[in-house]
């Protein structure tokens, strides 16, 4: 996608030719076999369709000129007549072989169209959800639940983002250097919610998706390559190393979720966290603190301790108290409280949870009724943690998440609801 976009200078153009590219393949590939790159092939198919395409709506409005002219009608071709992007891709239907697909740097084409989905004209609400939707192939459902809205809202701002950039004449390709630094908070923010999908799916059976964590890596390492003195582009990177390295630890054999106390840390990638701590120091060597750096400091209290019982969570509580500066808002808080019930018991975290829990889009998010829960069975009220489990299970979860919140009912119910 990311490469015909390049190619083609159009967002839609290049959707259009990869999903025929798509369906060509899911007839042809049975009858001929997978081809032995196949995303190449896809590539070179989209590439010939999009030609295609080009050439028929040129052709149309050709006949249609020339139909009008038989009338007596003088036409003056426009967006209309000449059909979406074909002036700017007049002269792809004459290339000869449009180069540059087959020897393409994905990364560094999907990299490019990261920046130019968040364009400063589009809204900032919506340059996130559109690039996880256009450039890293999310569903709506997933972008909507990240963001904690209906999926109808999050469908409508994804139109409207595409109209703009239409009507706009909004160029999709790497902008310049001047153009970087303003774009690069959104940038990191798509990185970062495409690496959070990824760790944890919002849908599914799987709790882990991790074609999306190694998305989101190579997009971090071709970013940190792209700006090397950025702190908060090697902040970013290490925390995604840092947090994917307990990926192998995180689901049993059978794919039920393995809470983080629980894990066997034998089977965290050493090398990966030793990887991230060095990108860490890096970052904080250049004292431009942000949020990005402060998350991978508190990746890095997990990792750093040798048991669940060692790690220091008055330094995390902390970090939690600078983070709440950069990122103000009941994600941040129900993560602060849980550290703070870890130092100060778990009353003083319900009561934070408590707070954050009055802004109208937490109900949606399940991590926050599955802290409560959590605190409130530390705190000894079994009856208020079933029920905040079941509220948590009323939302999407992935399959695996769904089993281990089933277990923890399972634990409380005969003490909740005594057999008589």
């Amino acid at each position: 996608m990311a490469t015909l976009t390049r190619l083609l200078g159009d967002l839609e153009a290049g959707e259009d030719a990869v999903q025929d590219a798509c369906a060509l393949a899911l007839t042809a590939w049975p009858r001929e076999g997978i081809p032995a790159n196949p995303k190449a092939w896809l590539i070179g198919v989209a590439r010939h369709k999009a030609v295609d395409r080009i050439r028929r709506e040129r052709r149309r409005a050709e006949k249609e000129s020339e139909a009008m002219r038989a009338l007596g009608a003088e036409l003056r071709p426009g967006p209309e007549a000449t059909g979406p992007g074909t002036d700017a891709l007049a002269g792809v239907a004459e290339a000869a072989g449009m180069p540059g697909a087959e020897g393409a740097d994905l990364a560094g084409d999907q990299l490019g169209l990261v920046f130019a989905c968040c364009h400063p004209a589009l809204d900032p609400a919506v340059r996130v959800g559109l690039t996880l939707r256009s450039v890293c192939g999310l569903s709506t459902a997933d972008i909507a639940a990240a963001f904690l809205v209906p999926e109808p809202t999050m469908a409508q701002r994804l139109v409207r983002a595409k109209r703009k950039i239409r009507q706009a004449g909004i160029s999709l390709r790497m902008p310049g250097p001047p153009d970087l630094a303003e774009r690069l908070d959104a940038v990191l923010r798509v990185v970062y919610l495409v690496f959070t999908q990824g760790h944890r799916a919002t849908t599914g059976p799987a709790l882990v998706r991790g074609e999306l964590c190694d998305q989101a890596i190579g997009l971090s390492r071709a970013l940190a390559a792209q700006l090397p003195d950025e702190p908060e582009v090697t902040g970013l990177l290490a925390l995604l190393l840092l947090t994917d390295a307990r990926r192998g630890a995180r689901t049993s054999a059978g794919g039920q979720l393995i809470a983080l106390p629980d894990q066997d840390r034998t089977r965290w990638d050493r090398a990966q966290i030793a990887d991230g701590e060095r990108l860490l120091s890096t970052a904080l060597r250049a004292r431009r603190p942000g949020p990005y750096q402060l998350h991978a400091a508190i990746a890095a209290c997990h990792s750093c301790a040798p048991t669940a019982g060692a790690t220091d969570w008055r330094q995390i509580a902390a970090l939690y108290d600078q983070l709440i500066r950069y990122e103000p808002g009941p994600v941040t808080e129900a993560n602060r409280a849980v550290a703070v019930a870890m130092t100060k018991g778990a009353a003083a975290g319900l009561a934070i949870l408590d707070a954050a829990g009055a802004h109208p889009q937490v109900d949606r998010w399940p991590q926050f009724h599955i802290a409560r829960a959590e605190l409130l069975r530390q705190a000894g009220r079994e009856a208020d943690a079933v029920a905040a489990y079941h509220a948590a299970l009323r939302l999407t979860l992935p399959a695996a998440e769904r089993g281990y919140l089933q277990d923890r009912v399972s634990e409380l119910a005969p003490h909740t609801f005594p057999r008589e």
